[in-house]
């Protein structure tokens, strides 16, 4: 079989204060479709390291890759160069256009009434304050899960919003956009206005910021489609 002709692999990029795990009912779901699924660990210590460590996940797949990002992750997955990608997901992603920041587009909109006031400490990493898991995080999801969130959090550093972007790959690749409509972290417009302007096939749904964890099904849904495109 030629690479051309393999199966596509789904690479998911954590956003921030998570890591690869947050993604596990989404790579449930697409192993049991029989779909390889990985998830590439970022240090979430700039923009340009992030991509250097999805960069090197990427050099551990073979064949089409689909990406797929939640959050900050979106702009690590526009910043890749791999030939390889046939297709990129959003799910609730910032997508900053060339030249832009994270916090260009953090903070178009204003934000919800229940998203946390965030700052960097001492060293110029931000953590999410416990409480804002259940309020904003996912505010769909139990306690117990809030409290794990809580617990094993990773923390940005300021210089993955203030590095400027370059020209993204959505620019080229086709791309999806999952609207989360009941986000309290990004502002669902400001969802609405990046997913325009990459002319991405829109999804908008009633679900919390973090999808990939409280609607996982809903996400496979969007993926299965971008799979089924990049099989053409």
């Amino acid at each position: 079989m030629n690479a051309s002709d393999a199966e596509p692999t789904v690479v998911m990029v954590h956003g921030a204060w998570a890591d690869g795990s947050s993604w596990k009912e989404v790579i449930r779901l697409l192993q049991a479709d029989g779909v390889k699924a990985v998830a590439a660990p970022i240090p979430l210590s700039s923009l340009s390291d992030d991509v250097r460590a999805l960069d090197r996940t990427l050099e551990r797949t073979n064949g089409p890759i689909v990406l797929a990002a939640h959050a900050y992750a979106g702009a690590v997955i526009g910043s890749t160069r791999s030939d390889r990608v046939k297709g990129l997901v959003f799910v609730a992603a910032l997508a900053p256009d060339e030249g832009e920041t994270v916090g260009d587009v953090f903070y178009r909109e204003q934000p919800h009434q229940q998203a946390p006031q965030l700052a960097p400490d001492s060293h110029g990493f931000i953590w999410m304050p416990d409480s804002a898991f259940p309020a904003a995080f996912a505010q769909h999801a139990s306690k117990q899960d809030n409290a794990l969130f809580a617990a094993v959090q990773r923390p940005l550093n300021v210089a993955c919003i203030q590095e400027k972007a370059p020209k993204p790959l959505w620019k080229s690749v086709p791309s999806w956009y999952l609207v989360a409509e009941q986000d309290r972290m990004i502002n669902p417009k400001t969802q609405e206005f990046m997913a325009s302007r990459m002319k991405a096939g829109v999804h908008r749904m009633d679900v919390d910021h973090t999808p990939i964890f409280t609607a996982p099904d809903k996400v496979v849904g969007l993926l299965r489609e971008a799979l089924k495109a990049t099989r053409r």
